[in-house]
C-alpha cells in the first residue's frame, strides 16, 4: 500500500489565501507570503510563498514560482513549483513546467517542456470532481 496521500492538493491549503476574484483583472508583478487563489486575470510575474490555485476560467500571463500548485485555468508563461503540481483536465498551459512531483489529468493541454525534479513518476489521472 502506498504511503502517498490521496487527498487533492487543494484540500491541503491550510493558511488563509489571497484571492483575486472572478471578474478582477490585475496587472503587475505579485508576491505573497502565503497561498494565492486566482479566479480572475493576472498579467505579470508572481512569486507565491504558499500554494497556488488557478481556477477554471482564470488566466495568468507571466512567469510564476510557487511552493505547490493546482492549475485548472490558463497559464501563459513558465511555471516553477517547488513541491507538487496538480494540473486539472480544464487546464491550458503554454510554457515550460518544472515541479518536484507532477500529476496531470487527462484532457489538460500543455504546450511546453516538462521537467520533474523529484524521483516520483508523473501521475496521470481522470478528473473525478469539479474544481
Amino acid at each position: 500500500m502506498s504511503d502517498l496521500p490521496k487527498r487533492r492538493l487543494l484540500d491541503q491549503f491550510g493558511a488563509t489565501p489571497t484571492f483575486i476574484a472572478e471578474g478582477c483583472r490585475m496587472q503587475g508583478d505579485l508576491e505573497t507570503r502565503g497561498p494565492l487563489v486566482l479566479s480572475g486575470t493576472l498579467i505579470g510575474d508572481g512569486r507565491i510563498g504558499g500554494a497556488l490555485s488557478v481556477s477554471i476560467g482564470a488566466h495568468w500571463q507571466g512567469d510564476v514560482h510557487a511552493k505547490a500548485g493546482v492549475i485548472a485555468g490558463e497559464v501563459t508563461g513558465r511555471v516553477t513549483i517547488e513541491e507538487k503540481l496538480e494540473i486539472g483536465a480544464t487546464a491550458v498551459i503554454r510554457g515550460s513546467i518544472a515541479a518536484k512531483t507532477l500529476a496531470i489529468a487527462n484532457g489538460a493541454v500543455i504546450e511546453g517542456d516538462i521537467v520533474v525534479t523529484g524521483t516520483q513518476p508523473v501521475v496521470k489521472f481522470d478528473e473525478k470532481r469539479s474544481a
